[in-house]
């Protein structure tokens, strides 16, 4: 595994994923502990550790593909809003230092909660293939 960061391994294809967008420079795919139902991590294939050591044409090229994912996801799912969060450093919930955008939809009725729950594969595949053909 190239420097030791699983989500390096993931865009290298060495760890397989539920793949909803992939061009050149960035990868999404559903979380496999998700917090809500379509819960997406977005990444540089680029490794940078976080937010401060991306260079901001990086940042440039990420940032779009967010916003698109996000669309497909509302389309596909579908869901009422959504979170987009970034975390950086341990004191703020980086467990992976690898740069990365979770796109979490929201669903009316739903409180607002940031718990992760082990998904059920079967159905993240599903979910993967709907919101990529979206």
């Amino acid at each position: 595994m190239k420097n030791d960061c699983i989500f390096c391994a993931i865009a290298e294809g060495e760890i397989p994923s539920f793949k909803v967008y992939e061009d050149d420079e960035v990868l999404a795919y559903l979380d496999i502990n998700p917090f809500t139902k379509g819960h997406t991590l977005v990444i540089p294939k680029q490794h940078r550790t976080g937010l401060l050591d991306a260079e901001d044409s990086l940042l440039a090229s990420v940032l779009p593909k967010v916003k698109k994912v996000a669309a497909h996801l509302k389309s596909a799912l579908p869901c009422d809003g959504f979170n987009i969060l970034q975390n950086n450093g341990e004191a703020a919930g980086q467990t992976v230092r690898h740069i990365h955008f979770h796109i979490i939809p929201r669903y009316a009725g739903e409180p607002l909660v940031f718990e992760s729950h082990k998904g059920d594969m079967d159905e993240l595949k599903a979910l993967s293939e709907r919101v990529r053909m979206a």
